[in-house]
């Protein structure tokens, strides 16, 4: 049996989550309306929200779905720097689904990195619509995705950078439905309470200053030698203000087999560009093409003066 988080509540659809979570061996990625990729036979592309099975996953920004380019063998949308995104995911099905959700290679709930059937899930209900509009906290509380360099992003923060710029959303459908009933919705002081004896259990097993230090420097060098150091050029997914997103668990027995897996790059203009991704605009008119289309007369009187 998997664990598995329910949002309870979402007090607006562009500020906080939709949607329920699983907490339990099983995720992977999530994507937004661009290339699916296929876990079964490959099949023709839509031209519109990418799609695998009836399953879809959309970037939003202010609600609306960023325009998807194709390219290289993978979908890519435009980041727009400083702007809060959200993503928007379809279960096409009868049936409630699991769906591993990671930003930046992070899983949306608790951060880690795993593979999609050992990463903590998001719970669809029946031909139900979620919008994940940020990293989930706590039990009542997310902080907002929003397009920011590498320096300043979420995985930059954790020191997790190698896989900075990908969105991606694996689906899973349980052995045999179940019906869900939400417990009582806790008392806020209640909620926490407990996410303050949570972080004081944190502090006291956690190990020494020092003792962190020297695991954390040793950390960093290995990681500097196989990754790049964060940019200020490129884009990634920064941790935003607060909103509220109920939650709670859940349990589910989920098939191994993932039906569907969605995927998304994003880049900023200019590094789409140079990936030939979308073409390069040209302020000017090219100067050798101007000249190709000269000619040698035109009607006029008399020379004009200059």
């Amino acid at each position: 049996m998997k664990k598995a988080i329910i949002t309870l509540a979402a007090f607006s659809l562009l500020i906080a989550l939709a949607g329920t979570f699983i907490f339990a061996p099983v995720a992977t990625l999530a994507g937004a309306r661009l290339t699916a990729k296929a876990l079964e036979p490959t099949q023709p592309v839509p031209p519109a929200v990418q799609t695998r099975g009836g399953f879809e996953v959309e970037v939003l920004v202010n609600g609306r779905s960023l325009e998807e380019y194709a390219a290289r063998g993978r979908h890519y949308v435009e980041a727009l720097e400083g702007e809060e995104y959200e993503l928007r995911i379809r279960n096409p099905l009868g049936e409630r689904v699991a769906v591993a959700l990671s930003v930046d290679g992070m899983n949306t709930i608790d951060a880690r990195r795993s593979s999609a059937w050992e990463a903590s899930k998001w719970v669809i209900g029946p031909y139900q619509t979620i919008t994940i509009s940020g990293w989930q906290m706590s039990s009542s509380r997310a902080r907002r995705f929003y397009f920011t360099t590498e320096r300043d992003s979420y995985g930059a923060k954790l020191g997790k950078t190698a896989n900075l710029g990908v969105i991606s959303a694996v689906f899973f459908r349980e052995r045999q439905p179940v019906v869900v009933v939400p417990p009582p919705r806790p008392r806020p002081y209640e909620d926490d309470r407990i996410e303050r004896r949570g972080e004081s259990k944190r502090r006291a097993d956690a190990p020494s200053t020092s003792a962190q230090g020297r695991e954390s420097a040793g950390a960093t060098a290995k990681n500097s030698e196989a990754y790049p150091r964060p940019d200020d050029e490129s884009a990634a997914t920064g941790i935003g203000r607060n909103v509220r997103n109920d939650v709670h668990w859940t349990n589910m027995d989920l098939q191994p087999r993932a039906v569907a897996e969605l995927t998304i790059r994003y880049e900023y203009r200019d590094a789409l560009v140079r990936l030939g991704i979308i073409p390069r605009y040209y302020p000017r008119q090219d100067a050798l093409r101007r000249r190709e289309r000269s000619t040698g007369f035109e009607d006029r009187g008399f020379s004009p003066e200059p």
